[in-house]
């Protein structure tokens, strides 16, 4: 799904500084974090009272909002401002959660997921349509890895127990995913470049 103008509108005026933009942008996108928070704690076998999900929605808006907004700036614009922010949501709402366990199952795991929460070196559910077209080139296990991280928000844990891995070795996995998927592009790239 792509950015639809409404929304495309409210972003300009939100990084612009408009009056009442920013008002406007969580009034359109605060049920939206409040479900991802729900569904993200849901699926952790979790259940949020009242103050954890207002702390989790609040740091939300926070990040959003810090070093001017740079979170939305990055924003490609080439899917849904919706999907963006509910992968941007997910992500903060992971690292809280993790904070939030006073005894984790797994340190290691916990580990991963802090580390799962805060990539920032690919984007995840930026252009599906593109991330599918892209997965196509690698094995299927990679694949598979890349589609459960980046598609379906897995943490490693889940990913290790579908492909068979000990969590320990899917980050290694989706970095060697990664950059067959960059070398692939750059190759791309430079052809085009060459052609043109």
């Amino acid at each position: 799904m792509s950015l639809s103008e409404v929304d495309f509108r409210l972003l300009e005026r939100c990084l612009a500084g408009a009056p009442q933009a920013w008002d406007k942008f969580v009034d359109r996108f605060l049920g939206l974090v409040i479900h991802v928070a729900h569904h993200t704690a849901q699926s952790r076998g979790l259940t949020l009272d009242r103050e954890t999900e207002k702390d989790l929605v609040g740091e939300v808006f926070v990040v959003l909002l810090q070093n001017d907004r740079a979170v939305l700036r990055r924003f490609r614009r080439n899917c849904s401002l919706a999907t963006y922010l509910a992968v941007i949501a997910r992500r903060v709402i992971v690292r809280r959660l993790v904070s939030f366990q006073k005894q984790p199952p797994s340190v290691a795991g916990d580990q991963l997921d802090r580390q799962a929460a805060t990539d920032t070196s690919i984007e995840r559910v930026i252009d599906r349509d593109r991330v599918e077209q892209m997965i196509l080139r690698l094995d299927p296990r990679e694949a598979d890895a890349v589609r459960m991280y980046h598609l379906e928000g897995k943490s490693y844990r889940e990913i290790g127990q579908t492909v068979g891995m000990s969590e320990n070795s899917i980050g290694s996995l989706l970095s060697r995913a990664r950059q067959k998927l960059r070398d692939d592009s750059n190759r791309r790239d430079r052809t085009a470049t060459e052609s043109g």
